[in-house]
């Protein structure tokens, strides 16, 4: 099985170098309105320079006009506001990145990699009316704090006193927790200490505020989202607390409804570039652990929801090099060495039949690219010499992607750090 595995790798493999390489892909991707980029890790240098040049192409010739990032929605709007000319003009890009994700884990947006898509952006923009500009936003659930502290800041400028009040009361109700989510998480679930109800009554109350408005602006958009993130934080914390799948979960529904609402603001035409994981946007349902221990991701609710054809997902593989990660949630980032793939994995084949990079473009029924193999996954917490469900995920390739970008030899990414 192995050689009829690496005869198929060599038969299609498109070999990728530069930008024109990507024209096959850009054909294959079609119409599909929303695009997955994924990657195998949080901290490989191709990767980001890849899906920039993608992410390019689409906006140029795909007319895509939102990108949305495996990140925090207050920061990356930040980021949004400085493309748009509307913040931060007196600074350079290195330096706004380097303070905006100066918290853990900050190399993943906060890298030099980023650098020259963001100026890139900022650049187009100027040349574009206020309703063609590309927006750059991000839906994750960890903002808590930040999301609530906007929300006020909201009220404060043009909101009703009582509801300013409210949103003051379920703030104060967190300060046992010091802004630690693990310690609210433990407040709640076990010394009821839940802030839920609070946050709850204080999202509805928001919501049939918001659904009054006419003519909605992108900072009206921003309120929104704010206030959905504070409700789905609050959840996603105190889920951490208790065992199961509903944490991962919640956080993936989270991220495809961010996605929605920013549909429905600028309407179902909006075409939307998706930055993550390959474990948030590979479609789970083609691995054999996630749907095991119930768990979902945004590849397959996202599938589901809109159809197959709707959404063009890309895979990222690799063999060897090195990449930046921790050994341990909130400490301190290393350059660690990817070691040489597992032998028998997708990415250990991949390299067996040529160690070139190379691009491939999946059909719907592939006998050979369907074979369940370990494809590696290294995250922001990466252990090389652990060799198990945390390094890599049994993949169904042609079911799990659209396409798949493989890099031989990758790098690790260079992170910003404030302040230099």
């Amino acid at each position: 099985m192995k050689q009829k595995i690496i005869n198929e790798i060599n038969q299609r493999a498109k070999p990728i170098h530069n930008q024109q390489d990507l024209d096959v892909l850009l054909e294959a991707i079609g119409d599909s309105p929303i695009v997955l980029l994924g990657e195998a890790t949080h901290g490989t240098s191709e990767f980001y320079k890849w899906r920039a040049e993608i992410t390019k192409r689409l906006i140029l010739e795909k007319g895509f006009t939102s990108i949305v990032v495996e990140g925090d929605w207050p920061a990356c709007y930040e980021i949004n506001r400085y493309i748009k000319g509307k913040a931060h003009q007196q600074t350079d890009t290195a330096s706004l990145l380097a303070e905006t994700f100066h918290y853990f884990p900050s190399w993943v947006l906060g890298n030099e990699e980023m650098v020259p898509l963001i100026d890139w952006l900022k650049e187009y923009n100027q040349g574009q009316s206020e309703e063609n500009q590309i927006n750059f936003y991000g839906n994750d659930v960890k903002s808590l704090w930040e999301c609530m502290e906007e929300v006020i800041r909201s009220l404060e400028r043009s909101g009703s006193q009582e509801l300013l009040e409210m949103a003051r009361n379920v703030y104060a109700c967190f300060e046992s927790s010091d802004r630690n989510p693990q310690l609210y998480g433990l407040n709640a679930m076990f010394f009821n200490l839940s802030c839920a109800d609070g946050v709850a009554e204080l999202y509805r109350s928001l919501e049939e505020n918001r659904t009054q408005k006419e003519n909605r602006t992108e900072d009206d958009l921003n309120d929104e989202i704010n206030a959905l993130t504070m409700l789905h934080s609050e959840e996603y914390f105190r889920a951490m607390a208790t065992e199961g799948p509903h944490n991962w979960n919640s956080r993936c529904y989270h991220m495809v409804d961010v996605i929605d609402r920013i549909r429905a603001h600028y309407g179902e035409k909006n075409k939307v570039i998706v930055w993550g994981h390959n474990t948030h946007l590979g479609d789970a349902r083609a691995t054999e652990g996630m749907p095991l221990e119930g768990l979902i991701n945004e590849g397959q609710i996202l599938r589901e929801q809109k159809g197959y054809d709707q959404v063009y997902a890309i895979g990222f593989a690799t063999y060897s090099g090195s990449v930046i990660a921790t050994t341990a949630w909130g400490e301190p980032l290393e350059e660690m060495e990817v070691p040489p793939a597992h032998a028998g994995g997708w990415d250990a084949l991949l390299h067996d039949a040529g160690a070139q990079d190379k691009l491939f473009i999946f059909n719907r029924e592939e006998p050979i690219f369907s074979e369940a193999l370990p494809q590696r996954a290294i995250g922001v917490v990466y252990q090389p010499e652990k060799v198990e469900y945390q390094t890599y995920v049994v993949t169904r390739l042609s079911e799990r992607y659209n396409a798949l970008i493989y890099i031989d030899r990758t790098c690790a990414v260079k992170p910003l750090l404030p302040g230099k």
